[in-house]
């Protein structure tokens, strides 16, 4: 079994840094910072959709490339490791390991940036490979990157599982015949991922472990 898991609210609890590199973002744009609650729901899209909507203009509008600019000038430089592993995880991963589950990791988040933050917390050796956008946004979408992922792997879209917290990533898992699984210990809700086709709902970070092919 191959396990593809998201970054962002999935492995680790980015909504400090992410929040406040976005706060940063909108003041240097000049455009007041909506509540955090609606920030928060920001946290795992494609940055240049949430600026696209926070600004009100095209994604490829000049003010949506500066404000991604500004924010990314304070999340390489602070906001990316004001972040935290959730609880559970490392021996959640450890486990699937040792039951022969090759695990994968897949991320709107550029993956330079997703590398670092990996290799900081530790997690990094834990997966076969990190898959992530670029820079210049190419593979934000997630069901290119995970197109992208199973291409450049070559595994089984049958044999493998998307475990992510947002509707992004159970579309992107059922447009590529990956079994969409999703977690709700923060960001996602129930109603969001079974209205986006996620097959199994996964209460707390000790239930990846339990994954196996009877859940497909």
């Amino acid at each position: 079994m191959n396990i593809l898991f998201d970054l962002d609210g999935t492995l680790t609890d980015s909504r400090p840094g992410i929040i406040a590199c976005i706060q940063h973002a909108l003041d240097r744009a000049g455009v007041p910072s909506p509540a955090e609650a609606e920030l928060q729901k920001l946290i795992g899209p494609p940055l240049r959709d949430s600026f696209a909507a926070l600004l009100a203009s095209e994604r490829d509008a000049p003010c949506v490339s500066a404000a991604i600019e500004a924010y990314r000038e304070r999340f390489t430089a602070i906001g990316m490791f004001e972040n935290a592993v959730y609880e559970g995880i490392p021996v959640a991963l450890d486990e699937l390991s040792r039951s022969g589950a090759r695990l994968y990791v897949a991320t709107s988040k550029p993956r330079v940036y997703a590398q670092r933050i990996l290799d900081h917390f530790g997690l990094s050796g834990r997966f076969a490979a990190i898959f992530g956008s670029e820079i210049d946004g190419r593979l934000e979408d997630k069901s290119e990157l995970i197109a992208h992922v199973l291409e450049r792997t070559g595994i089984d879209a049958a044999a493998t599982v998307m475990i992510g917290d947002r509707e992004h990533d159970m579309l992107g898992a059922t447009r590529n015949g990956v079994f969409p699984a999703g977690v709700l210990w923060v960001y996602g809700t129930d109603e969001e991922l079974r209205g986006a086709g996620a097959k199994r709902l996964l209460s707390a970070p000790g239930e990846i472990s339990r994954i196996s092919f009877r859940d497909f």
